[in-house]
């Protein structure tokens, strides 16, 4: 039988790469550190780590075990907090990712009430731009927008939201667009990930559907929704953004929608999540909150 204790520390020495930052994790003495450490390798029968007096490395087998023990460990500490939260409520830790617009905006104020709900589960809060390995970084669930792309993971869809190009009064009027056509050779701003060639199938004012494919090459570029809207704010030209978004400069008369006669079509928010098999009750707990909270 493996011991969970000693796969802890294996894998605290692994991620940290020394027994010394290991054992200062662990609240532990390196020499208990590494006694556990010899002692997981001789019940396994197998060499885990190649210790030198530089850096350690793992073998083969340790590789292997690394990634099996990180999936274990996460898995007990699910069923211990699952246990724990059929008898007296959410506990442990529940650690989530955004993007830093929507997370700011939306996710953030929704974590702080069900913190109040829940005063025994710490909440742990990451805003990346960048779609984080949920596995690898430890993530319960991830926040994300628009198309989903990768299939290692599982999916919640918790609501939608519109997206429209807009851009400020003053550069609608030097630049009249009346028409798609006209739209599609506008001055864009564009999100750097986003597929070339940069098209969108959108619906005219009577639902017939037409495509909006940009004709002029863009001059700006941004990796994030927050970058784009400055630049839009600064008269640069159009940029496609979400109503959640941009509604606070709408209303002020900042931003305006540009041709609002045709619609782009609604997109996801989806929270994401790397195992299907056991979804902690916190994981589900959250998704429900958040999902009755957006809608």
């Amino acid at each position: 039988m493996i011991n969970l204790q000693r796969t802890q520390m294996f894998v605290a020495v692994a991620d940290t790469g020394s027994f010394t930052a290991a054992a200062d994790a662990l609240g532990l003495t390196k020499a208990v550190v590494s006694f556990n450490i010899r002692q997981l390798e001789g019940e396994l029968g197998v060499t885990l780590l190649l210790r030198s007096t530089r850096r350690l490395t793992l073998t083969e087998a340790g590789a292997l075990f690394h990634q099996r023990s990180v999936a274990l460990l996460k898995d007990a500490e699910q069923l211990q907090d699952d246990v724990r939260a059929n008898h007296a409520g959410l506990t442990g830790e529940l650690r989530i990712t955004t993007t830093p617009e929507y997370g700011s905006r939306v996710v953030v104020p929704l974590l702080a009430r069900f913190s109040q709900l829940h005063p025994a589960l710490r909440v742990r809060h990451v805003s990346s731009s960048l779609h984080a390995d949920l596995i690898s970084e430890r993530f319960d669930v991830a926040i994300r927008l628009g198309t989903l792309t990768d299939s290692r993971y599982h999916a919640a869809l918790i609501s939608h939201f519109s997206i429209l190009p807009v851009a400020t009064p003053e550069w609608r009027v030097n630049h009249p667009v009346e028409s798609l056509d006209q739209l599609a050779h506008a001055d864009w701003i564009i999100h750097e990930r986003l597929a070339s060639p940069l098209r969108w199938q959108v619906k005219d004012a009577s639902g017939a559907p037409e495509m909006l494919e940009i004709k002029k090459a863009p001059r700006l570029f941004a990796d994030s929704a927050q970058a784009l809207m400055a630049f839009a704010l600064a008269g640069s030209g159009v940029a496609l953004l979400p109503e959640w978004l941009v509604r606070d400069a709408l209303d002020a008369g900042k931003l305006i929608p540009v041709l609002p006669g045709y619609t782009f079509a609604r997109q996801g928010i989806h929270a994401v999540y790397p195992d299907a098999r056991h979804v902690p009750a916190k994981v589900r707990t959250f998704i429900d909150f958040m999902r009755a909270s957006v809608n």
